[in-house]
């Protein structure tokens, strides 16, 4: 770890504890709205990527993303005892063994895939269906899949009741797998640590198409990396910042 990226990573953490004690004593307030904390919530992100700009190549969301975050209510993809927490910046259980993962990463985990409205998207791991809602609202076409049946079902639920039912498709199975009918995609996103690279998606993506994916064993910190196909069909590599994911579950395909 280079002192550079040990000065930024502080700012994060400080940012990140700050943030968190900031919005852990206003949920509930009377006068203070989901949709002024999502605003406050979005405010504290944009910090956070200007402090870890040298990691991700850009100092701030862009609008798309940005707005997309200040409309998506994230409170409808926790459960009932959680949504006085829906907007700290971290991530926060959804049952299953599972997470909704932090705010920050959702934002630059879809910046990063460098999509925009009409574009096709593969996620491995629906989770609670806020990646996809974000990516959703603004104007992707989401397939996403999702091994734990409960879950993929709540999701799908909760997507539909937020107008989202048209443009993503919700699977229960195994997304090791992707969705070969709806290849090629422009992007794939995947929100759960995994060992290493499914070929099966790398196959579904378009070339110039971007894979988002945080790398390395469940028992330690993993790496968040970005794969551009190129022409050629062969995977550029660049790592972008430490990572905790869940891990991949069931099993995983050859």
């Amino acid at each position: 770890m280079t002192k550079r990226f040990h000065t930024s990573l502080q700012a994060l953490i400080y940012l990140i504890l700050t943030g968190a004690a900031l919005f852990a004593v206003r949920p509930g307030a009377a006068e203070d709205t989901m949709a002024d904390q999502r605003n406050r919530l979005v405010n504290l992100i944009q910090l956070e990527v200007r402090a870890t700009a040298q990691e991700l190549g850009f100092d701030r969301l862009n609008p798309e993303v940005e707005r997309a975050l200040r409309t998506v209510p994230r409170e409808r993809f926790v459960p009932e005892s959680e949504r006085a927490l829906a907007y700290i910046n971290s991530p926060l259980p959804i049952g299953q063994g599972q997470t909704i993962s932090q705010p920050y990463i959702v934002a630059i985990m879809t910046q990063l895939l460098g999509i925009k409205a009409g574009d096709r998207v593969y996620e491995l791991g629906t989770g609670s269906g806020y990646q996809a809602a974000v990516l959703a609202e603004m104007g992707v076409e989401v397939y996403t899949v999702e091994i734990v049946p409960e879950l993929a079902e709540r999701a799908a639920k909760t997507l539909e009741s937020l107008g989202h039912g048209d443009r993503v498709q919700v699977r229960a199975g195994d997304g090791w797998l992707g969705w070969p009918e709806a290849a090629p995609f422009d992007g794939i996103i995947v929100t759960a640590a995994a060992p290493r690279i499914p070929r099966q998606l790398v196959e579904q993506l378009k070339p110039n198409g971007r894979l988002v994916i945080p790398m390395g064993p469940a028992e330690r910190t993993q790496e968040l990396v970005v794969y551009t196909r190129n022409e050629q069909g062969d995977l550029v590599r660049r790592d972008i910042l430490p990572v905790r994911f869940v891990p991949v579950t069931g099993p995983i395909a050859p």
